[in-house]
Parts: structure tokens; C-alpha cells; sequence
């Protein structure tokens, strides 16, 4: 339980699709006469709002060149996870996957995931309107209200699962210090909620290529022994467990007062 290191990455992962929905957005600006004066992407880093408002704060003259490579930018960060128990499973479904190894043909598996909601925000900072709008258009309409992704979650038992990432709203704030001709900055604060699966540890066992059945006439009156035996076996016998295969039933009766010990494998 506790205490036994696993890492599936799987908050990492999902960030990472996060960031990768808004990693290509571009500005571009254009005169009167409709000719390009201006094509740029605009920058995303993992980081807060109050991060960007610290260095906006640092640069007083909006005109300077300084400031023109400042803005615009966008910053988004994780704030919160929730467990989300509307999406929860039976929790002892598995997922299996048959590895080669070392020792043979090992079955690894999962148990079934936790669900988490996990919240976003994606922060734009613009120094005019015009290029707020222009980003804020390019996705807006991509969220109807979700747009799913697909994340590989646990890549040795190719587990892949589709996140629909909502968004819940979008607020609008402009941000400024002294006359009204000089506007500090205009600030669109999109909050999102991505619905994801944690999984836990992978545990791995040997192929199972035996299987005992010891049946019983009443358990009730003691002593209690076993009468019939079925043993069911792959055919043949060499199978693994990603091979096309039938199977051999034996059937055994039993009449010598006799119990199966699983710690010795005899009948004692």
C-alpha cells in the first residue's frame, strides 16, 4: 500500500496536453489597407497570474521597447483536483497486458482508475484589446463546452484514455495605473476543468496455465473431503496467454477421505 513507490506520470501528462492546446497561437496584425504589419506567436510558460503582474508592474512606460516583447503573453497553471465519484467504476475491473521477459511471458495489470477533476486557468495578457480579442477567438470556439484529448496513461499496459477538458467561463479585466491613455494591461482569465483518471501501481504475475477445482458433497458435517476434481489445462499445453488456444477438462472422483494442501500441492 502505502509506502511503494509507483509513478505513472499521469498529472505530468495531462499538463503537458494542457499546454500543448494553446502552444501555437498567433497574433497578426494588420494596417488600413489590409497588407501584414505584424505576425508573431505568442509566448505560453507554466506560471501564475500574479507572476506576470509582478513583471508588468516593473516596466512603467507601456511605449518602450521593453514592454513590446513583453506583451502579449499567456501563463496557465494547475490550482486545484477534485475526486469526482459521478464517473467512479467497480474498482476490482482489470487491465492486462501479457509481457516478455527475462523469465518468461509475465501478465501485467491495473486495477481499475480514480477519477479526479482536475482545474486549469490560462491567463492572456495583452497590451491592446485588439490582440486579446484576436487570441481569445482562436479558442473559444474550440470548447463546445469541452475539448477531449488523448493521453497514453500507463504505456505498458497500453492504457489510453480520452479527457474532455471543459470550460467553465471566461472573465475580462483591464488593469491599469495613471492617466486613462496609458492602459497597464487587458487580462482574459479562462478556468477549465479537465476529467481525468489516476491510476495506482501495476502489479505483474506469471501466466496462469492450471486451474483446480475441488468439489464437495457437504462442508457441513466434518470431516469434510473432496470428492470430484476438475483441472482445467490450455491445449496444448505450450500456450500463452496471447495464443489462440482451446482447452482440456479432466474430471477425477475421489474416495479415499483425502483434502488438497495448497502449501505442500498433495493431497494429505
Amino acid at each position: 500500500m502505502f509506502g511503494t513507490h509507483f509513478y505513472n506520470q499521469g498529472m505530468r501528462k495531462l499538463t503537458i496536453a494542457f499546454g500543448q492546446l494553446f502552444n501555437n497561437i498567433i497574433v497578426q496584425n494588420t494596417s488600413s489597407t489590409g497588407a501584414v504589419t505584424k505576425r508573431y506567436r505568442v509566448p505560453l510558460a507554466y506560471a501564475p497570474k500574479e507572476k506576470f503582474l509582478v513583471r508588468l508592474d516593473e516596466q512603467a512606460n507601456l511605449e518602450s521597447r521593453e514592454f513590446a516583447q513583453k506583451l502579449p503573453r499567456m501563463g496557465f497553471e494547475m490550482t486545484g483536483l477534485a475526486y469526482d465519484p459521478s464517473r467512479k467504476l467497480n474498482k476490482m475491473q482489470k487491465f492486462r497486458q501479457v509481457k516478455s521477459g527475462e523469465n518468461g511471458k509475465v501478465l501485467n495489470f491495473n486495477y481499475t482508475p480514480v477519477p479526479y477533476n482536475v482545474s486549469y486557468t490560462l491567463n492572456i495578457f495583452t497590451a491592446t484589446a485588439e490582440n486579446g480579442l484576436i487570441i481569445v477567438e482562436q479558442i473559444l470556439p474550440f470548447f463546445q463546452p469541452d475539448y477531449t484529448v488523448t493521453i497514453n496513461m500507463v504505456p505498458e499496459l497500453n492504457i489510453k484514455r480520452d479527457v474532455p477538458i471543459i470550460l467553465n467561463n471566461v472573465a475580462y479585466e483591464d488593469s491599469y495605473d495613471g492617466s486613462f491613455t496609458t492602459r497597464r494591461a487587458v487580462i482574459y482569465t479562462l478556468n477549465f476543468t479537465a476529467k481525468t483518471y489516476l491510476f495506482g501501481p501495476m502489479t505483474n504475475q506469471k501466466v496462469i496455465k492450471e486451474v483446480q477445482d475441488d468439489l464437495y458433497t457437504d462442508i457441513n458435517k466434518p470431516p469434510s473431503t473432496r470428492e470430484e476434481r476438475i483441472i482445467v489445462t490450455p491445449n496444448p499445453a505450450t500456450a500463452d496467454a496471447d495464443d489462440d488456444f482451446g482447452f482440456t477438462t479432466q474430471i477425477l472422483n475421489f474416495s479415499d477421505g483425502k483434502n488438497y494442501n495448497p502449501v505442500t500441492d498433495t493431497d494429505e
